[in-house]
C-alpha cells in the first residue's frame, strides 16, 4: 500500500472490550437469496478447522476475510492482513445461519495513518492503524510502563488494538495499556478457535491431538459440503 492517510482527531470514548468475543464495526451483511439460511446448524467441531481449510471454504462462498481500510477519500483499500480465526468463524456461523454474507472488517480512516510515529511518545498520544509493531521499542517500553511492567506483546495485545480499529477508535496509550490489564485479567482459558489449547485446559486427552483434528475437520468439510451444495457460486469479484 502507498497511500498515506494523515490522521485525523478521534473523540469517541474508549469502550469496554472483551477480547475473547470476536466483533467489528462493519457495514451490513449481504444478502443472497440463492443461498437460503441453516438455522439449528451449529457445527460445534468447526474451531477444529485450520486457517487453510477455513480460507478455502470462504473463498468458495464469497465469504471475505481480509482487512480493508477506508482511505481519506472515502475509497476502501485491501491490506495484505486477514482477519484473527475466531472472526472469520464468527463469520461463517452467520453465513450458515442467515445465508447472507457479512461484510469485511474495514478499518475507517480516521484510525489510520501511515506516518512514522513519534520517536518518543506519551501516554496521551494515539495508537493508530498499522502502528502497533512489537518492534517498536518506544511502544513496548511506554506500555510496560503504563501497566506496571506487566505489559507483554502477544494475541492478546494484537486481538485488543483490532478491536479498537474496528470500532472506529484509535486508542490512547493510556486507554491501550488499562484495556490491556483487563483484558489480561478476564482473559482466564484460550479462546474456543484455539483448539488445541483449548482441549488441553478443558484436560482433554491430547496425545493424538493432530490425528484427532484431522478427523474432525474432514467431518465438518463434509457437512459444509452438504449445506452448500445447492448454494449459487458467488461472483469471482467478492472482497476476500
Amino acid at each position: 500500500m502507498t497511500a498515506r492517510p494523515k490522521s485525523r482527531p478521534v473523540t469517541q470514548q474508549t469502550p469496554q472490550l472483551r477480547p475473547n468475543a470476536s466483533r467489528g464495526q462493519k457495514p451490513g451483511p449481504q444478502s443472497d437469496p440463492g443461498r437460503p439460511g441453516c438455522r439449528g446448524t451449529p457445527l460445534p467441531d468447526l474451531n477444529y478447522l485450520n486457517l487453510g481449510e477455513i480460507k478455502a471454504f470462504c473463498r468458495a462462498q464469497g465469504i471475505p476475510y481480509s482487512i480493508w481500510i477506508e482511505t481519506p477519500g472515502a475509497e476502501r483499500q485491501k491490506t495484505r492482513e486477514d482477519d484473527r480465526k475466531g472472526v472469520i468463524l464468527e463469520r461463517i456461523r452467520r453465513f450458515l445461519q442467515t445465508g447472507s454474507v457479512p461484510a469485511a472488517t474495514c478499518f475507517p480512516a480516521r484510525v489510520v495513518c501511515f506516518e512514522p510515529p513519534a520517536k518518543k511518545l506519551n501516554a496521551t498520544d494515539r495508537l493508530y492503524y498499522p502502528q502497533y509493531d512489537p518492534r517498536r521499542t518506544a511502544l513496548v517500553e511506554l506500555l510496560s510502563r503504563l501497566t506496571g511492567g506487566k505489559f507483554r506483546h502477544g494475541a492478546l495485545a494484537r486481538i485488543l488494538a483490532r478491536e479498537f480499529w474496528s470500532q472506529g477508535i484509535a486508542p490512547t496509550y493510556q486507554d491501550f495499556a488499562t484495556a490491556w490489564l483487563e483484558a489480561r485479567a478476564n482473559h482466564t482459558r484460550p479462546n474456543p478457535e484455539w483448539a488445541f489449547l483449548s482441549d488441553r485446559s478443558a484436560g482433554k486427552e491430547t496425545a493424538n491431538w493432530r490425528q484427532e483434528r484431522a478427523r474432525k475437520a474432514k467431518q465438518v468439510l463434509r457437512e459444509l459440503e452438504q449445506l452448500t451444495r445447492d448454494w449459487r457460486r458467488p461472483d469471482r469479484g467478492a472482497e476476500r
